[in-house]
């Protein structure tokens, strides 16, 4: 067995990257993607690596030569690299295809050792890698049917993406016996390149000779094994996330991306917290429906928009502001608040992070994260502030303040002359019910209070950006209308509102699975000795890790196997371990205590 690796091109979409470079010469995680490449094959007792070089292949072939590696390397020069494509590149290295039984790779790709052994443990003459199609992939599909023939190629420009669970994709790492290339795919290279030109393709001979042999070559499926084709800056990074050996470095660069995790499909997401049971099926199915238009036409103003909300909330017009998700409006807000503003931590940091002087601290730590109206009237009575915030129930500890305690603390505010800022986002998992303050009569009571909701976490719709403020103060509604831009929510969203009302009773029955699916999600994870869970009356749990495990080697450990969490390492300074978990469906949710048993044993 021998491998022949395609290294000739430029690479020009990696830009500076690859100025003075070929593109196998890029690192992830501090190591070049030809060397990764080259050790995994130096470790598969093969007779010799061949590597098809073109342009800056001086460099590459001294780089390659200072490695060490114990089998033989040959190099193989493509003078044209510019002029043409890797039909060519491999067609200079037919002679050698076939003398010996060869893995064929392109060397810009970064893989798991796994995938190589797969060809080679496969007792299959020739095999095309092909991995299930996701959404980061391009170009031409393939249709496998259940004896691994290759039925049909879907070029990119026909991919029916509605049919897209029946394709895959090649991972453009190859098998080929000896014979085959000897008395097949050599002479189909030959003519098709006689009759097509140099500047084409390889992969298009192999599907003109399964197009007329449906046997020739079988496909090998993976099963989640990692591989990725770095063509720009953007692969890399994701490459980067993929690939960094330490488990702890890979958790913190994967948490610098702050979402976008559809990019990794096989990525389960404990870390965000959103309403695992909304939108059904058939909201997303009209909401679908409707994709064009939505797409192709600017959404309202935010006139418009606010009428939306307060149909919606039951709220007047000049009491509510639609934003891009809460976190505009809190950064809106506090931009035209002044004075000193009071915080209880641990908790949610945007409004702290988005003030533009020191907080105020209440330490909720010192009573196991729990707190009453009168501890923190007591509190912020000898250290004022002009501004209170409150995340009910709370992130990260899912702590819930009862509607008495509530009413007693903006009793109080109300009383002070002080701005209470009441953050609902995860109220309506609470078990007490009717217990919102958006309501007409308590804000028009209560001109001090601004109550803000995360429409993306309870409804489950993170990617629209939605979230709401309410307040009976009407003219710091209207000043923060006018703060924001006219179309601050796009057209999507704007449609998500607009049909809301038709299912409300789907979203109530939402609310109903995931308070029954917490009860049991807490009494499983009760059940690890090395966990103390938390009560919650939000869609998450905090957790204290014991038994000498640290949060942030769980959570690196977890990632491994495509679980995310959140490590509140950074969060909760106490010199003790806690990790937060959304609450998932409840099958899941059982996969992850079973992680987690093993994962703390």
């Amino acid at each position: 067995m021998q491998a022949i690796i395609l290294a000739a091109g430029m690479g020009k979409r990696l830009g500076e990257l690859t100025k003075n470079n070929t593109k196998c010469m890029v690192e992830v995680d501090g190591v070049r993607l030809i060397e990764r490449a080259l050790r995994i094959l130096d470790r598969k007792n093969l007779n010799r690596i061949i590597l098809v070089v073109g342009y800056q292949h001086e460099n590459l072939m001294a780089f390659v030569n200072s490695l060490g590696i114990q089998t033989k390397i040959e190099f193989i020069i493509n003078e044209v690299y510019d002029k043409t494509n890797n039909i060519f590149s491999l067609s200079l290295a037919k002679e050698q295809m076939i003398e010996d039984d060869t893995l064929l790779l392109e060397s810009d790709l970064i893989f798991e050792e796994r995938l190589i052994d797969m060809l080679l443990e496969d007792k299959r003459d020739s095999l095309a890698l092909v991995d299930k199609f996701e959404s980061w992939m391009d170009g031409t599909c393939i249709v496998v049917d259940q004896d691994d023939n290759i039925t049909d190629f879907i070029p990119g420009k026909l991919l029916q993406y509605r049919e897209k669970e029946q394709y895959y994709k090649t991972v453009n790492i190859y098998k080929f016996g000896a014979d085959f290339s000897k008395n097949v795919y050599v002479p189909f290279l030959e003519a098709y390149a006689k009759v097509m030109g140099n500047n084409e393709y390889y992969e298009a001979v192999i599907k003109l000779i399964l197009l007329l042999d449906k046997n020739t070559m079988k496909a090998k499926c993976l099963r989640g094994e990692l591989w990725y084709e770095i063509d720009d800056i953007q692969d890399l990074d994701i490459a980067q996330t993929l690939f960094i050996e330490d488990d702890t470095q890979r958790y913190q660069y994967l948490m610098k991306r702050y979402g976008g995790y559809w990019r990794f499909p096989h990525l389960q997401d404990y870390c965000y917290l959103v309403n695992p049971y909304f939108p059904t099926r058939r909201m997303q199915e009209e909401m679908e429906s409707n994709f064009d238009i939505l797409m192709r036409q600017y959404p309202s103003g935010m006139e418009v928009n606010s009428l939306l909300a307060a149909k919606c909330f039951q709220l007047h017009e000049e009491h509510v502001v639609l934003g891009n998700g809460a976190a505009e409006l809190i950064k809106c807000l506090l931009e035209e608040l002044h004075g000193t503003l009071g915080v209880i931590r641990p908790t949610f940091e945007e409004y702290a992070n988005r003030w533009a002087s020191e907080c105020v601290v209440y330490d909720c730590t010192q009573d196991d994260f729990t707190y009453n109206a009168q501890q923190l009237i007591t509190f912020f009575s000898e250290h004022p502030v002009d501004t209170l915030v409150l995340i009910n129930p709370d992130n990260p500890s899912g702590y819930y303040m009862g509607q008495s305690e509530i009413a007693a603390l903006l009793q109080w505010c109300k009383e002070e002359n002080k701005n209470l800022i009441v953050d609902e986002s995860f109220l309506d998992f609470a078990d007490e019910e009717n217990v919102s303050l958006l309501s007409e009569r308590i804000l028009s009571e209560n001109p001090n209070l601004y109550v803000v909701k995360s429409i993306s976490k309870s409804y489950g719709v993170p990617g629209l950006r939605l979230g709401i403020l309410a307040s009976g103060n009407a003219d710091m509604i209207g000043c923060l209308k006018k703060s924001v831009s006219i179309w601050n929510i796009n057209s999507m969203a704007e449609f998500f509102m607009q049909i809301l009302d038709k299912y409300k009773a789907d979203y109530e029955n939402s609310l109903r699975e995931i308070k029954a699916e917490r009860a049991r999600f807490f009494e499983a994870l009760s059940q690890i000795k090395s966990l103390k869970v938390y009560p919650s009356q939000a869609n998450y749990f905090m957790c204290e890790l014991l038994d000498g495990h640290t949060s942030e080697e769980l959570a690196g450990r977890l990632l491994k196997r495509n679980i995310l969490i959140k490590d509140l390492t950074g969060k909760i300074k106490n010199g003790r371990q806690y990790i937060r978990i959304a609450i998932r469906t409840g099958t899941e949710n059982q996969r992850l205590v079973k992680l987690l048993k093993e994962e703390t044993q």
